[in-house]
């Protein structure tokens, strides 16, 4: 399938959230793409997903395949679907199949071939010299985004570990000149060191070096929340699939500018904002990094100091693009990666559902969705571009919070100034009067676990 106008191969919901954001303005190209989904048969579908069968059709995946290529500004000139009836060990494809699709590359010469899947590197360097030319896969094509995507020193520490990771695995003398012999020093290589184990070697220790700086990151972090955790101040949390509107939700409630475009992977770095809910009460809300399906597992470890924030989170936003054809699915793999990252059951099962880009839909489905939401509990429908519903959504959170928070009135004596500063610190006063006789009565709103806290300070 010869690509010559988008609006052929988009889904109808992700036209209209294109006409719906911004004009980014022109950018160059990064080069040209050729892209092939690899579908496969039912039994190695099955294999391919660990049995679960909860497989997307192929032409959302060739979808999402352009979109992140577009993502990197990359122009596609191909993307078709490539059935696999059988997984080959050398190529992935059948040898007719790649011999085909080599002509198909010779006539339109891309700068890049991007195989919708995962390649062993051996798959990777057989295709390449197959086809006279660069293929990467899915995992290749992320780790791409990420690294253009990053702004932060952190953010590029963890792209580059993740990059690195994935590159030691590739070094299979792919090209000759990494196979010439090299004369050792003693301290720069033993005798007879090949070019391939030097580059092992020094990506190894680049490794090694990185590991040592994201655990440092990993300390810092802590440092961060333990200090975050001695403020009144909830924090709430964003995830969600990546475009599924999370920056866009972000900006709205806090009046932002955090970079929202109808790209996947807009955001990267997290960021953290101030509100005031509807009841007066502060909270912090934080933005992360989006999700995807086959998300690189070198991703998930290199940031995961990073996701650890949504763990420490008070309340966890699940933001969902549910004008999307295919968002059950993406709630999946929301779920799976959470579970990895290792939530505990509390947060799961107080996790606030967010069912966005209701604009997207017709009047009908509107009110379909919009019911469904009411009827369930921790779930709302909103349009995060329109603002439609997040009024409602701040007032949930607030509920959501009052009701694990206890409100109490305390009486403390004039020489107890020390838990009453410990109160501003880690409860939200509301109110404080004095007697004539110096006794503080405060009306305070508390945590459970910062009342057992209260508890025994006051026992002392």
């Amino acid at each position: 399938m010869r690509i010559e106008d988008k609006s052929d191969f988009l889904p109808v919901a992700a036209e209209q959230a294109e006409k719906q954001t911004a004009q980014p303005g022109t950018r160059d190209s990064a080069g040209t793409a050729i892209i092939f989904y690899p579908d496969l048969c039912r039994q190695d579908k099955a294999q391919n997903d660990g049995g679960t069968g909860r497989g997307r059709s192929p032409a959302a995946r060739l979808d999402e395949a352009v979109r992140l290529a577009e993502a990197i500004n990359l122009q596609i000139i191909h993307a078709d679907i490539v059935p696999v009836p059988k997984i080959r060990p050398a190529t992935l494809f059948g040898s007719g199949k790649v011999a085909e699709l080599a002509r198909l590359i010779a006539d339109l010469c891309p700068d890049i071939v991007i195989v919708d899947g995962t390649l062993t590197p051996g798959q990777q360097r057989n295709l390449e010299r197959a086809w006279s030319a660069k293929v990467i896969d899915r995992t290749g094509l992320i780790l791409e985004i990420f690294g253009a995507r990053a702004r932060t020193r952190e953010g590029s520490l963890q792209v580059e570990l993740a990059h690195l990771t994935y590159q030691r695995s590739r070094l299979v003398r792919s090209w000759t000149h990494l196979e010439r012999q090299r004369g050792g020093l003693g301290f720069v290589g033993g005798p007879g060191e090949t070019q391939i184990e030097v580059d092992r070697r020094l990506i190894s220790e680049r490794i090694t070096k990185l590991s040592r700086e994201l655990d440092k990151v990993r300390k810092t972090r802590e440092s961060h929340r333990e200090g975050r955790r001695k403020t009144p101040f909830p924090i709430i949390a964003f995830v969600g699939y990546t475009n599924a509107g999370k920056s866009t939700l972000f900006n709205r409630l806090t009046q932002a500018q955090v970079f929202a475009q109808d790209l996947l992977f807009a955001t990267l770095d997290p960021t953290m904002r101030g509100v005031d809910l509807p009841n007066g009460n502060r909270v912090i809300f934080s933005d992360t990094v989006g999700f995807i399906s086959d998300l690189p597992t070198h991703l998930v470890a290199a940031f995961r100091a990073t996701l650890e924030e949504v763990l420490a989170a008070d309340v966890i936003v699940h933001v969902r693009d549910i004008s999307h054809p295919e968002s059950a699915q993406q709630k999946q793999d929301v779920l799976e990666v959470l579970e990895e990252l290792g939530i505990s059951d509390p947060q799961r099962q107080n996790m606030i559902e967010v069912h966005n880009k209701i604009d997207l839909l017709s009047d009908e489905k509107r009110r379909e969705i919009t019911n469904i939401a009411k009827r369930q509990d921790r779930c709302i429908a909103l349009s995060a571009f329109t603002g439609q519903g997040c009024d409602a959504l701040l007032s949930m959170i607030g509920r959501q919070l009052a009701a694990e928070w206890r409100q109490c009135a305390l009486t403390l004596a004039a020489d107890e100034g020390a838990i009453l500063a410990w109160l501003y610190r880690h409860a939200d006063v509301q109110s404080l009067d004095y007697d004539d006789e110096g006794n503080a009565h405060l009306s305070v709103s508390i945590s459970p676990s910062e009342e057992a806290k209260l508890d025994k300070l006051r026992a002392r």
